[in-house]
């Protein structure tokens, strides 16, 4: 300690913190040590001075994050995947071993086919534009993207803390929490940050994530990004690759001004590269994308894709007033246990949820209304058991990735048919078989042709067994 004390004297405080922090974590590669100086630089109004000052702290999350040694026992070899004809494996690509490695630990032999088109084009720098549901891997294939640009690129030597150098924005927090969650997998041997930008979460507790370490990727909703962006916390001139997730979603739920006002704090086009994604490619998403990016490539993966095999699909013909009564009776009588039901509208989601609440059964709601922690405890309810039936609007049902979910019921039939293809995409996954059952009403049977349409088949129409109409038990409270 006097020896500490002696040095601080000799040579200023910073500089001892600084030699302080290189000896203490001496494996460190390049990067880190450009991070400490320039103590003064005016860059940036008063963002800067709290992040100077907790520069030594900075060192600890990077050492707490050094699975290197565990990297380097790994070898490309012990990730052995026979080429397949029609197939085209991770290993056709020019990726990095740390990449490699975290590919092989989720146990991805080989690229689904909108993996496969996409890191086609923009593993050579091209901007793309990509037509897929939910649940065809579009995810992994932008991060793997984003995170073989970044290992590529050295990290400018002048940089702050709320800088990203990737930027992912989608419309709902779920979806924004989902795609974090699979880039930390990703990132896992590769030293890179990961941060999440969402509303209705603890605003400090974010900022202090921010200011703690860089931030390499960050995921965010418009609202809370801007929030960031205009308290000067969080600045997007350094964006190397910009990311739009769900864009017809987010022209839905009128998220474009906002969009739009984060883009133009990024660099432009020309110099960032940008990649756009979207169920549908509407007339609307086709301009967004011309403004957006730079001679894109065009992948489209047809929604039959994901229309899954694994899902057994029924339609019941059912009147409107009889439609709750359906519903409680499959549930109860047959004693599913992991049921999602979905409703066009947020006040048909409250009063499903509140009536099988009433009559005894675990149910939750999820949608726009309901407050974030509490949708992040429901749905971890919901994932450990604990809530039988998950009532839920379409907005609030993307990004959910739940595994088990016995069956799906559309107590109204979407007003989109794609809507339709991603609800009952909710159920079947991972090559487990699931069941999926529309309540068509006089009031959205309409619908079904342009589901089949979509579908390339027939779905038919049953009569519901009569049992399954019998009055609910009253009960007493």
């Amino acid at each position: 300690m006097t020896v500490l004390k002696a040095l601080k004297k000799m040579f200023g405080k910073s500089e001892v913190e600084q030699l302080a922090t290189e000896t203490a974590a001496p494996v460190k590669q390049p990067p880190a040590a450009p991070q400490a100086p320039a103590p003064s630089a005016p860059l940036k109004t008063e963002a800067p001075a709290p992040v100077r000052a907790e520069k030594p702290a900075e060192a600890k999350p990077r050492r707490e994050r050094k699975p290197k040694p565990a990297a380097s026992t790994w070898k490309l070899e012990d990730f052995a995947v026979e080429p397949q004809e029609g197939k085209t494996r991770f290993h056709d690509f020019k990726l990095s071993p740390e990449l490699m490695h975290a590919i092989h630990d989720l146990g991805f032999p080989y690229c689904t086919p909108i993996q496969a088109q996409v890191l086609g084009y923009t593993l050579r720098g091209k901007d793309a534009i990509g037509r897929a549901q939910t649940g065809t891997g579009k995810t992994a294939a932008f991060l793997i993207s984003i995170i073989t640009q970044l290992q590529q690129t050295p990290p400018p030597k002048e940089r702050y803390m709320g800088e990203p150098r990737a930027l992912i924005i989608a419309p709902t927090r779920e979806l924004v929490v989902q795609i974090a969650k699979d880039a930390a997998a990703l990132t896992k041997y590769t030293g890179l940050n990961v941060m999440t930008f969402v509303g209705g979460m603890d605003f400090d507790k974010q900022l202090k994530a921010l200011e703690a370490r860089h931030c390499d990727i960050l995921v965010a909703t418009p609202g809370r990004l801007l929030d960031f962006n205009q308290r000067g916390e969080a600045h997007l001139d350094m964006v190397e690759v910009l990311v739009l997730d769900e864009a017809d979603r987010m022209l839905d739920m009128g998220f474009i001004p906002q969009v739009r006002q984060i883009i133009r704090q990024t660099p432009p086009k020309s110099e960032r590269q940008t990649l756009l994604f979207s169920a549908t490619f509407t007339e609307d998403v086709m301009n967004l994308a011309k403004q957006w990016t730079t001679d894109p490539a065009i992948v489209e993966i047809e929604p039959e894709n994901v229309a899954s095999e694994t899902v057994e699909q029924h339609v019941y013909a059912v009147a409107g007033s009889d439609k709750y009564k359906l519903l409680y009776n499959l549930v109860t009588e047959n004693k599913w246990e992991r049921v999602m039901v979905f409703a066009n509208r947020k006040d048909e989601v409250r009063r499903i949820e509140e009536r099988l609440v009433r009559d005894g059964v675990n149910a939750a709601q999820l949608s726009g209304d309901v407050p974030q922690h509490k949708r992040i405890k429901t749905l971890e309810s919901f994932r450990e058991g604990r809530i039988t039936v998950l009532v839920a609007t379409d907005v609030a049902g993307r990004g959910i990735h739940i595994d088990g979910i016995s069956h799906v019921i559309n107590f109204t039939l979407p007003e989109d048919p794609d809507d339709y293809v991603h609800r009952i995409g909710r159920t079947g996954r991972a090559g487990t078989s699931g069941v999926s059952i529309s309540f068509a009403g006089e009031d959205d049977s309409y619908q079904l042709p342009a589901i089949e349409a979509l579908l390339g088949r027939k779905i038919s129409c049953e009569m519901p067994p009569t049992e399954l109409l019998k009055p609910v038990p009253r009960k007493h409270h």
